[in-house]
């Protein structure tokens, strides 16, 4: 048990609600959701909620810079909480991964994804955690079609695998909250229709 500072990366507005790079925002919404939480602006460019149990503190924070200036935020929020860096966790959307497929890591490249080389260059270091969650369609997108293709809605078909994958986000969040990131890791970075151990 521990403090926690949930990142979910996303554009703000109604225009990119839904949209393929706004998973990180789902994904907190859906623990805003669960802990009964309203988000309200922060000092700064973000958004966050927040919830203390005992010596358990979990807050969540959109940040409103839009995608390329999250890391902004990011050092906002760890200053108005006084959280240090290793207690930082974002969530995020991943091209590379299938879509509905969840990866763990405690730290690592920015992978192509200009919310976390905003937050990696902002912080100096790539060594916190994050939540990967798959958005790749079978079918690519020509590579000069890859950023409409991420600020598109996810197609109807898709959508029941994107709740499933957005709601074990969630719970690898409270994971990690609870346990610790390596024991999240063990549970969380499986295939979701994986036969159980």
């Amino acid at each position: 048990m521990g403090s926690t500072l949930i990142v979910g990366l996303g554009n703000p507005g109604p225009v990119y609600a839904g949209t393929r790079h706004n998973v990180g925002f789902m994904v907190v919404d859906v623990l805003a959701n669960r802990l009964h939480l309203q988000f309200r602006p922060g000092r700064g460019d973000f958004w966050y909620a927040g919830v203390a149990r005992g010596e358990e503190v979990m807050t969540l924070v959109k940040p409103v810079t839009y995608m390329n200036r999250s890391g902004d935020a990011v050092v906002d929020a760890l200053e108005q909480f006084g959280f240090p860096v290793s207690d930082l966790v974002v969530v995020v959307d991943d091209f590379a991964l299938p879509l509905g497929t969840l990866r763990l890591r405690p730290g690592g490249s920015d992978g192509g994804h200009n919310g976390l080389a905003s937050i990696i260059y902002s912080l100096q270091s790539d060594q916190f955690p994050r939540i990967r969650c798959g958005i790749r369609t079978e079918v690519l997108p020509p590579k000069d079609q890859t950023a409409d293709f991420v600020l598109s809605p996810f197609a109807l078909e898709e959508r029941s695998t994107v709740e499933a994958m957005i709601a074990r986000a969630a719970d690898a969040a409270q994971d990690i909250q609870r346990s610790g990131l390596e024991r999240a890791m063990g549970l969380f970075n499986v295939s979701p229709d994986a036969p159980a151990h």
